[in-house]
């Protein structure tokens, strides 16, 4: 069968956030893009099947729970919540919705600047080319100047676990639950499982987790995830840490996970939520002896270029953050680069978030790391619950930490647990990112009643340590 070619001068693999920002992009500097998109809808796993989904759940059981109902708007709590079956109809109807309004915009956006959107799977034919197979045509052969590869990750799915995706889950396809779980029963201690654990537990199920590590979200300071931890215990969640599940069963009716230390731990459901696998299979790198390492990743220099200078690589398959929002600066980075134009690398600490019930996040290093690289620094705290606007929503025991350098009083982290905390973080990586000390903080003005505010309160603290 013939093949065609055509000449790009940027194609790229994947239309997830990096993806779409790498195309966008290079369509602004006028260049001939075009986007390979493998699944039927665009957006990637971020839109799809991922972050926005999940989020967007989080959101209806927050609000249809008890937890929204503090402070203030317990005025509002007589209002009739919708029951568990309801619930979960009307919220992934609105999920949907919300995917399907962020899918139009994404294709509006890309058809605005003139990317070509291509169906189908991308493989390697050499280095400047790509064959792309999609049922609806005839195999296609298209070459670039410039190849930006974004092609995401899924999730984790080990052969010694029977996923079914009816009872034993993944972090999708839990997403297509059409009945509630009775009780659910949560393998691994990280981001996915806490998110999803604080989420189900709201609407009243029964949530365990079974993690290896003595703590949740280890990596984080012991004095805020402790906070997230109190939140859990009181809605219910049985914690099971500091053992590995060593079988899984599926009865039909149930799921069985039996742990290290003999327990047995019933469930109706089951949610696999350890770690995640880049997408590279596909691509076939061997044809250009490119190679991905055993996780999965593929090897890039700071610019996020492979080893063969035109190809660049970006978002999950890059590795580590795998954060939708550094793939776009990513995305952007990659094109600067290509094109010699004025670019500023990613030099400024990332800002974390985790939407548990309620949120974590983060910017800049942990007293544990502070204390590894020798670094002698101060810490200043605030509650949620010495701000007006903390009494107003009911948040007590919200709470704002910040990491300050004892000799040049710079601002070196800031932790946040509580409402609105993944908003609230990027005053603390503004000031970081510039250099800034306690003292900007501290005389800053903010508006009143707000949870900004803490970072006022926290800077004082720190001062008044510094000084006395």
């Amino acid at each position: 069968m013939s093949m065609t070619t055509r000449n790009y001068d940027v194609l790229v693999v994947g239309s997830g956030p990096g993806g779409k920002h790498a195309a966008i992009a290079a369509a602004h500097m006028g260049k001939k893009v075009g986007i390979i998109e493998m699944q039927p809808n665009l957006g990637g796993v971020s839109l799809q099947s991922g972050t926005i989904p999940s989020k967007a759940l989080r959101e209806a059981a927050y609000l249809n729970s008890k937890f929204s109902a503090r402070g203030m708007r317990r005025a509002l709590a007589t209002q009739n919540k919708l029951s568990n079956s309801d619930f979960l109809i009307e919220a992934m109807r609105l999920k949907n919705t919300i995917v399907d309004k962020q899918e139009a915009i994404l294709l509006n956006q890309l058809m605005r600047n003139g990317v070509s959107i291509i169906p189908g799977k991308a493989s390697f034919v050499d280095e400047h080319t790509l064959e792309v197979k999609s049922p609806a045509r005839p195999p296609d052969q298209l070459s670039a100047d410039y190849i930006v590869l974004a092609t995401g990750s899924r999730p984790r799915r080990p052969k010694s676990v029977p996923f079914d995706d009816k009872r034993i889950l993944d972090s999708s396809s839990i997403l297509k639950l059409s009945r509630l779980p009775n009780q659910l029963t949560i393998i691994g201690g990280g981001v996915i499982a806490c998110e999803f654990a604080t989420m189900f537990a709201l609407l009243d199920i029964e949530v365990s987790i079974v993690d290896s590590h003595e703590q949740l979200l280890a990596y984080l300071d012991a004095d805020i995830t402790s906070i997230l931890v109190e939140h859990m215990e009181n809605m219910g969640i049985q914690l099971h840490m500091s053992t590995t599940v060593t079988a899984v069963k599926n009865t039909g009716d149930n799921v069985v996970v039996r742990t290290q230390r003999n327990e047995e731990i019933l469930g109706s459901h089951m949610l696999y939520a350890i770690g995640r696998i880049p997408n590279f299979e596909e691509l076939l790198l061997e044809n250009i002896n490119l190679e991905a390492e055993d996780a999965g990743w593929i090897l890039v220099d700071a610019n996020y270029k492979t080893k063969i200078d035109h190809i660049y690589v970006i978002g999950d398959l890059a590795g580590k953050p795998s954060l939708a929002s550094t793939a776009m600066e990513q995305g952007r980075h990659v094109i600067g680069h290509a094109y010699n134009h004025s670019f500023k690398s990613i030099e400024t600490p990332l800002p974390m978030a985790i939407y548990t019930i309620p949120e974590l996040s983060y910017t800049g290093p942990t007293e544990r790391e502070l204390k590894q690289s020798n670094i002698d620094y101060i810490v200043g705290n605030a509650s949620y619950e010495e701000t007006a606007r903390g009494q107003i929503i009911g948040d007590i025991r919200g709470h704002l930490k910040l990491l300050i350098d004892r000799q040049s009083r710079k601002v070196l982290g800031a932790h946040i647990i509580g409402e609105s905390a993944s908003e609230l973080i990027h005053l603390g990586q503004l000031v970081i990112g510039y250099g800034g000390t306690v003292d900007d903080l501290a005389n800053n003005v903010y508006n009143y009643p707000t949870l900004a505010e803490c970072y006022k309160t926290a800077a004082l603290d720190c001062i008044n340590r510094l000084e006395n």
